[in-house]
């Protein structure tokens, strides 16, 4: 078989974005600690040195997102609870994300906030967005009726809903709605991404669907490498589901890369979960 191609450098996470999805995949079956040796050495699998691992875990450490635990003398750190319920929570927008189909009705959030507080509107603009809405006009933003619900409990749980107002409605207009939603959502930065994605990933989805294929038992350098291709691999895709709104494909450009993107991902994920954890779970074996 070919030689496998390399996953390409954990460069398009950040490092505190990285250590929140070890924890989120390898921390519940460690007692939602980790060895503070052994996330080191997880980091280091990721091509990320023993200093920067150690100066972004006492970042985290200062935000509170993770606390230190003395445990027979052993160094661990455990994730804070929101944090790793959020990561456990978004399973169902990440792994099966519904798509809305023509005709279904829009959810409008329409907002205004004191210039007093502009920094709130920043703050509101972002959680939208994030939840994958796009902006009709200034103070009105619409995504499909799939993510109101979450909308909602989204700016209530940061304060921002007695800013806003929200609405189910048609669009009533008529014409090329795909010519509008071109102009609510950036679907041309989106589209560039997804084309990245597919460049780093496309090639090792043929690679590992291969070797799945061949059959066999993975030795130590391969679950390695499952390893390093798949917490990043993770970590990225795991931004897709929340920057895209998830559109009739009728309302999208022709050749819209999200379905051969998500086909790639969930390939990769399939076949490298499971080695990918044995090799975490070795280097917790070894340092626990």
């Amino acid at each position: 078989m070919s030689r496998p191609p390399q996953p390409p450098r954990a460069q398009r996470v950040l490092h505190q974005e990285l250590i929140v999805t070890l924890y989120g995949l390898y921390g519940g079956g460690a007692g939602g600690v980790l060895p503070v040796s052994a996330l080191v050495a997880m980091l280091a699998d990721l091509e990320i040195d023993g200093q920067a691992a150690r100066s972004t875990i006492s970042r985290l450490k200062a935000k509170g997102i993770l606390h230190s635990i003395k445990d027979d003398g052993v160094a661990r750190y455990a994730l804070s609870e929101d944090v790793l319920d959020l990561f456990n929570a978004d399973d169902q927008r990440i792994f099966a994300p519904e798509r809305s189909r023509p005709g279904d009705p829009w959810s409008l959030v329409v907002f205004s906030v004191p210039e007093a507080e502009r920094n709130r509107r920043y703050e509101l603009k972002a959680e939208l967005t994030s939840l994958g809405f796009g902006f009709v006009a200034a103070g009105v933003a619409i995504a499909p009726s799939t993510v109101m619900e979450q909308a909602m409990a989204r700016l209530a749980a940061r304060g921002l809903d007695r800013y806003a107002e929200y609405f189910s409605g048609d669009y009533l207009k008529g014409g090329d709605i795909r010519a509008q939603v071109g102009q609510w959502w950036d679907l041309d930065s989106l589209d560039r991404q997804y084309t990245e994605f597919l460049d780093d990933y496309s090639e090792l989805a043929d690679y590992w669907e291969q070797r799945a294929a061949d059959g066999g038992t993975l030795p130590a350098t391969e679950r390695r490498l499952a390893f390093r291709t798949y917490v990043p691999l993770l970590t990225l895709w795991r931004k897709f589901p929340y920057r895209d709104p998830n559109l009739p494909l009728e309302y999208l450009p022709p050749e819209w890369k999200a379905p051969r993107a998500k086909q790639v991902f969930l390939t990769l994920h399939r076949i490298l979960r499971a080695p990918a954890a044995d090799h975490a779970g070795e280097l917790l074996r070894s340092r626990s």
